[in-house]
């Protein structure tokens, strides 16, 4: 059983918070970070230690808040011994002069304490407008300090980009032990930096392709269970497992619709593979292909009207985008080499992709029109894109072959800012979770 305090939760402002604590939302910050176009110098941010009669703890929760910054690639923390001041005072204005003279365009003032709960104050400063962008009061129970630091990144990342952020997120991912060979390959799930890593499923049958519904409620996944690929459902909240039906000698592949209650995936029958629909506790499924081809990895728009996929029917694999009902297929990928596991972003203005063309895997993007591909990391082996819930990271694995194995890698859709995410095992085939709640 996976236990998560809700984010309303977290979010609620503390009762007895610092006083002359001011809000503003996103939409009034007044440092903006241009988050569009290759060219990018990050912003120089500085973050003092969170203030807190535990010094240590202050210091873990703003670490976790530095590293999240500095990993998206948009921000530049000041390191600790240029600071003028090591430890921030949340309830006083700065001296914005000694700041600007280190460079420094945007500053964040933290505090936190924990007793029966965690609370915690933040407050973001534009050094150079000397005014306050965001303010905001954070509590949660004590198993959920690394949520605060996370949260509070977001509201740090929002409020300087204009966007939302993705550092309260989880990915489920299939985690690879053993010799290649025979590979143990299990569900788990861990935050978006690696930490807290949980073990799903037990390992003693094969399960692949992890896909969250849009709540993050339910997973999706492919379960050998009974020496066949089947889809099967799994309860966060309970952890109960349940097997999506019968419906052909392979179910496989599957994806929510955006609403939750509807799951797309492959049916295999005859050498055909079709793609399928099936509202959630449904039992007959609607077809929504018929051809004498593959066609899998079906990917919804964010609003539910379309379908990405990617079929052989043409001679290779090709991603082709059709109506949510089925019917009206139009194939989008015309570059060379083979196109597979398209998945739309959430904006919908993307669809991330993977390309197999001369002995190399690319991951990349184009528009659901298929122009503007873009290619934004290659290798020897690498595949299955996942999207950050604001649309602005893809997280994908690549496996250099020989002896190693799989791991997870992470770049923005500008192809900057490639980075390794850790892992406890080789990883594959991750997927991220929406914005926790």
């Amino acid at each position: 059983m996976i236990i998560l305090p809700t984010r309303r939760a977290v979010l609620k402002s503390a009762l007895g918070g610092v006083a002359g604590l001011a809000f503003a939302s996103p939409a009034s910050a007044l440092v903006r970070i241009v988050v569009s176009g290759a060219e990018f110098t990050p912003l120089p941010i500085a973050i003092p230690d969170f203030a807190s009669s535990d010094p240590e703890f202050g210091r873990q929760v703003t670490d976790i808040v530095r590293e999240n910054l500095r990993g998206s690639g948009l921000f530049a923390p000041l390191p600790a011994s240029a600071m003028p001041e090591s430890v921030g005072d949340v309830s006083a204005t700065p001296d914005f002069e000694q700041w600007t003279a280190k460079n420094v365009d945007a500053l964040v003032m933290g505090q936190v304490e924990r007793s029966t709960q965690i609370q915690s104050s933040v407050r973001v400063w534009d050094t150079r407008g000397a005014e306050q962008v965001v303010g905001q009061s954070l509590s949660t129970d004590m198993t959920s300090w690394r949520r605060i630091a996370h949260i509070v990144s977001d509201a740090i990342y929002s409020s300087l980009t204009g966007e939302g952020g993705y550092f309260d997120t989880r990915v489920v991912y299939v985690a690879e032990s053993g010799p290649k060979a025979n590979r143990v390959k299990r569900l788990a799930i861990m935050d978006q930096d690696g930490a807290n890593n949980q073990y799903l499923t037990t390992g003693r049958t094969l399960a692949l392709t992890p896909r969250y519904s849009s709540n993050g409620s339910v997973i999706a996944y492919m379960n050998y269970d009974d020496g066949n690929p089947q889809v099967y459902l799994l309860d966060m909240a309970s952890g109960n497992q349940q097997r999506l039906g019968s419906f052909g000698q392979m179910t496989f592949s599957p994806r929510f619709a955006p609403d939750g209650r509807t799951l797309a995936f492959s049916v295999e029958a005859g050498g055909t593979a079709n793609l399928y629909s099936l509202p959630i506790g449904g039992r007959t499924p609607r077809q929504l292909t018929n051809s004498a081809a593959i066609d899998t990895s079906p990917s919804y728009a964010p609003d539910g009207s379309r379908i990405a996929f990617e079929s052989d029917r043409g001679g290779q694999q090709q991603i082709y985008v059709m109506s949510a009902g089925g019917g009206g297929a139009q194939r989008i990928s015309y570059g060379d080499g083979a196109y597979s596991t398209p998945v739309w972003s959430p904006k919908g203005v993307l669809i991330a992709f993977t390309r197999r063309e001369g002995g190399q895997f690319h991951i990349g993007t184009m528009k659901p029109d298929g122009s503007g591909e873009r290619i934004l990391a290659s290798s020897f082996h690498m595949e299955g894109p996942t999207w950050a819930p604001n649309g602005r990271v893809i997280m994908y694995f690549s496996d250099p072959g020989a002896n190693g194995g799989p791991k997870l890698y992470s770049v923005d859709i500008w192809g900057r800012n490639q980075r390794q995410i850790p892992t406890e095992t080789f990883a594959s085939d991750p997927a991220w979770s929406p914005l926790l709640s």
